[in-house]
């Protein structure tokens, strides 16, 4: 296919070959992989300024995504690009191998820069989805930072730069910049920018920014960052967002309340404790979907509201393509036992949802959240279960609501189990989004510079 760019892409690639340091915040849908290849062709084959790139992504999007831009572009077609996954034998296999581009799955890395007895000879870095490395305590941050002086020019991607809030930058761009704009140490970053939220005595379970920090950070990274919505480029199809509640009964609301209030509950024979409020949370949202883990592991059914629901809307999708996010593995095996779904975990089943022939599909956020491109398939998802990770959330969403995407509309239900976590948790995602657009709309790229 001929690459025929939009401006905004003309502008992005420009400022990859511009820039030795570049933070690309893209909204998803944007073609964050095609313009990344098209500045790397650039400074490959037209500037020499580079020889040899290292791509770090996700699995499947190592798998899947970066090599299927190679076959789809014409002005691609003169880059070779080797595949580091599978077993050892197989990835050092694929890194002898002379070619441009190396593409290896972020699990990986680690053993790459301490295991694989190879030298660390690239000199561009690329790192899809660049918000994956915000845990600074990471095995796989700390690796690639250890190799980070030997590498001229780093890329990172990504659409969710701050998806738990500001605190997640600093370990992104201590990766970019070595340091350079955030400080080398998290500690003074906290410091400087943050101050204890909610706490026990001395331990800080959380931070909150200081007054004016947000403009500082923002301002502090804007010479290497550029951001950009599909909104503002994009003729996007209207996503529209609905909740579906359902109601739990009063002997349901008893048991959910109880395990609330104490802790512990006596289910079916069985106990079921939450040890703290992690465990808490962790318990409330299972037992809002419908069940929920007993101390054996045995899986204890509490309802069936978000099963009824699920069927009324694959019911009321008339035949057309439905996609389930869901999030515990009980969640799933109740789902394949009332419907006949096929889940998304291979590149033979992604390509035939997008062929359209799986009527439902089921997919699970952190395997399906970044990278997959699924809006061919259908325009239809339905959140079975919730998370609180925003990037997660918000991925999942664009895997339909993206560029590609022929239906004039999305449309996105969340079955909500209402005075649930539920409740708490679409709070949480909204609360969050703002801090997110705020950090996106402040490095907002200017096509008219």
């Amino acid at each position: 296919m001929r690459y025929e760019a939009h401006d905004y892409q003309k502008y992005t690639t420009e400022y990859i070959e511009n820039h030795d340091i570049a933070a690309i915040f893209l909204d998803c849908g944007l073609g964050k992989s095609v313009i990344t290849l098209t500045a790397i062709n650039d400074l490959l084959f037209d500037s020499f300024e580079i020889h040899k790139v290292l791509v770090v992504a996700p699995l499947r999007v190592a798998r899947d995504t970066w090599p299927a831009e190679f076959e789809k572009w014409e002005h691609l077609h003169g880059l070779t690009y080797s595949t580091v996954i599978g077993s050892e034998v197989q990835r050092k296999a694929a890194l002898l191998k002379k070619t441009d581009i190396y593409i290896i799955n972020r699990e990986n890395v680690e053993w790459l820069v301490t295991k694989s007895g190879l030298p660390f000879d690239y000199d561009m870095l690329v790192v899809d989805e660049l918000s994956s490395f915000k845990s600074y305590q990471a095995k796989r941050f700390r690796s690639l930072s250890s190799v980070r002086p030997k590498v001229k020019r780093v890329v990172g991607l990504t659409g969710t730069p701050s998806s738990n809030g500001l605190m997640d930058l600093w370990a992104e761009f201590r990766l970019l910049d070595m340091g350079k704009r955030l400080g080398r140490f998290i500690t003074h970053f906290r410091s400087d920018y943050f101050i204890p939220d909610k706490r026990n005595q001395q331990i800080v379970f959380s931070y909150k920014p200081k007054p004016g920090a947000e403009e500082a950070i923002y301002r502090l990274v804007s010479d290497i960052t550029i951001s950009m919505k599909s909104t503002d480029y994009l003729k996007m199809p209207e996503c529209v967002i609905n909740e579906v509640p359902v109601r739990l009964c009063e002997k349901e609301m008893e048991c959910y309340q109880t395990l609330k209030d104490d802790l512990i509950l006596s289910l079916d024979g069985q106990d079921i404790d939450a040890a703290n409020a992690v465990g808490l949370s962790n318990k409330l949202t299972q037992m809002a979907n419908g069940a929920v883990y007993g101390e054996d592991g045995k899986v204890i059914a509490v309802h069936d509201r978000k099963l009824d629901a699920l069927e009324d809307l694959i019911e009321a999708a008339n035949g057309k393509p439905v996609l389930v996010a869901y999030w515990f593995k009980h969640d799933l095996e109740r789902i394949q036992k009332c419907f006949k779904v096929e889940k998304l975990d291979s590149a033979d089943s992604i390509k035939r949802w997008n062929n359209g022939d799986i009527p439902v599909a089921v997919v699970h956020p952190a395997s399906a959240g970044h990278g997959l491109n699924l809006q061919s398939g259908g325009s239809m998802l339905i959140w079975f279960g919730l998370t609180w990770s925003l990037e997660l959330y918000q991925q999942t969403n664009a895997r339909l609501w993206r560029q590609g995407q022929t239906a004039d509309t999305v449309v996105i239900h969340h079955i909500i189990a209402e005075d649930t976590i539920d409740e708490k948790i679409m709070a949480a995602l909204r609360k969050k989004d703002k801090t997110q657009s705020a950090l996106i709309d402040a490095v907002k790229a200017d096509l008219k510079i």
